[in-house]
């Protein structure tokens, strides 16, 4: 009860040293959270606000001569160009067939993994399995494709060993276009589960034990603790992660898929990301325009889905971003 008054006055101070006074005495006053918020603002208007005006780049022919503001403008001649292309629907296709199997198979992991910690006794068993798979986390993704390369070589890699050990001809696995997606996605879900179930495990802990409790009392198993009780305490964690997993879904990760292209894998690895980065800069005529038209397209299209996939959370009565 002491705590509980000691907080009320605290708040009540907190309320009138906004409510009266200059503005300057308010911030005088409370600085070390105007300081503690102004870092990250500061990084996102530095970062994501102030980079948003070179995007009308993508409505001019950008010359690095006459700079953004002296460049002619030619409205959606660039966009028109790339929905033409004849690499528009390989690239399109590529990127949102990769996305939606990254979703669907990335998604449900980390709950399950959290779900199945939490029933867990023994704490050294427990604290070994999060290390196992939280430590992939920190690996860079040049060292981890190296990693995959190495494994899946034909010659000296250990899967490729276990098939030849079994009587089996090597698979060229980084040469076999079909097999492209399988490896990024499925190499991403071990790099990833351990530290995406963090976020569920803290969210299980939340859970009143009250419920276990009684549901242990009237007989209930754990996989329908689980059913009736966790899915339902994390369902709203979940709702939001997804909301804004499907507002990256265009985002397939740039650095990993080029460092895992080969001329021979070209065909299902080619995104938009890595095309940006070849018209926009590898290319001998860097086309800075066409580059962030394709880019700026790629961006509101992820902006539509965000919207789509939040009204429909609202709608459905389940939890949403705003």
């Amino acid at each position: 009860m002491k705590t509980l008054k000691q907080t009320a006055r605290t708040q009540t101070n907190v309320t009138a040293l906004l409510s009266t006074g200059a503005p300057v005495k308010k911030i005088r006053k409370v600085w070390q959270l105007y300081l503690l918020i102004a870092l990250p603002v500061i990084y996102i208007v530095i970062f994501k606000y102030i980079p948003m005006y070179g995007a009308q780049i993508a409505f001019k022919n950008f010359v690095v001569t006459k700079g953004i503001s002296g460049s002619d403008w030619v409205g959606f001649v660039h966009f028109v160009r790339f929905f033409n292309s004849y690499e528009f629907w390989r690239i399109m296709s590529n990127t949102i067939v990769l996305s939606i199997y990254t979703l669907l198979a990335s998604f449900p992991f980390p709950i399950i993994l959290a779900l199945s910690l939490n029933y867990v006794k023994s704490q050294i068993f427990k604290k070994s399995v999060q290390m196992i798979t939280y430590a992939p986390h920190f690996i860079s993704v040049v060292v981890m494709v190296g990693i995959i390369i190495e494994l899946l070589d034909p010659r000296n890699g250990i899967v490729n060993r276990l098939i030849m050990g079994l009587g089996f001809e090597p698979v060229r696995f980084m040469g076999t276009p079909e097999y492209f997606k399988s490896i990024y996605v499925w190499s991403g879900i071990w790099q990833s589960v351990g530290f995406s179930c963090i976020i569920y495990l803290a969210a299980l802990s939340s859970i009143d034990p009250s419920l276990h409790e009684a549901a242990v009392v009237d007989g209930a198993t754990k996989v329908q603790r689980m059913w009736h009780i966790d899915i339902p305490g994390i369902m709203p964690i979940a709702i939001i992660i997804l909301i804004m997993n499907v507002g990256h879904m265009l985002d397939v990760g740039f650095e990993k898929v080029l460092l895992m292209q080969n001329p021979l894998n070209m065909r299902t690895s080619e995104v938009i990301d890595t095309y940006v980065y070849k018209v926009g800069l590898a290319s001998q005529s860097m086309n800075y325009s066409y580059s962030a038209a394709i880019g700026l397209f790629k961006s509101v299209i992820n902006l539509i889905l965000l919207l789509i996939v939040n009204k429909i959370a609202q709608t459905t009565k389940q939890a949403s971003l705003w």
